[in-house]
């Protein structure tokens, strides 16, 4: 699998989300505990602003955004579809094969290079689109190939605490690979989302 396509699916996917979601619709609480939709997309939005950092060798100490906290809403914007594709942009432009080589640090993980941590942002945006679109009502089907890949990084890799992922639960009989990864990753992904 190649760690970059299956990565810009993901962005593509996450920011096709984003662009369904009605004007109404982003105050409407996400699957992820105290997150709105509109919280999902900040978090979102602070992932590729961290990536860029990342990337650059920047300092990047902006906490809103970090995964648990209480209101990423505030690095979504006015416009959170807008605002994704200016910071997706940014940190695309950024993402040369020698920023991928470049150690970070990750609370959980050690050092790792930088493109173990995109391969971690594209496990990050299949669970918030599937977020955003079972919030808002859209259907959400994943490619099996970024199943595999969010799969395989989950379950090497979860970290299971408040802000993070939940606990794992247990998906129907009949689950196909789908329900069965998002079970892993800590949602209920065939039952509707509590309001």
């Amino acid at each position: 699998m190649d760690t970059m396509d299956l990565y810009r699916r993901a962005q593509d996917g996450f920011g096709a989300a984003l662009a369904a979601v009605r004007d109404d619709q982003w105050e409407t609480p996400s699957a992820c505990a105290e997150w709105s939709v509109r919280d999902v997309a900040g978090h979102a939005v602070w992932g590729q602003h961290q990536l860029r950092a990342w990337a650059t060798g920047e300092d990047y100490a902006e906490p809103a955004g970090a995964p648990g906290a209480p209101h990423p809403a505030v690095l979504a914007g006015a416009d959170p579809t807008e605002t994704w594709r200016t910071a997706r942009a940014a940190s695309d432009a950024v993402l040369t094969e020698e920023a991928l080589r470049r150690p970070v640090s990750l609370t959980g993980l050690g050092e790792i290079p930088l493109e173990a941590v995109v391969t971690l942002l594209t496990t990050d945006l299949v669970a918030h689109r599937w977020d955003i679109g079972s919030a808002t009502g859209q259907e959400v089907r994943f490619e099996p190939d970024l199943i595999a890949a969010a799969f395989a990084w989950a379950r090497a890799n979860i970290v299971r605490r408040p802000g993070f992922f939940g606990p794992e639960l247990t998906p129907p009989p009949e689950a196909g690979d789908q329900v069965r990864l998002l079970a892993f990753l800590g949602r209920r992904a065939w039952a509707p989302v509590p309001a």
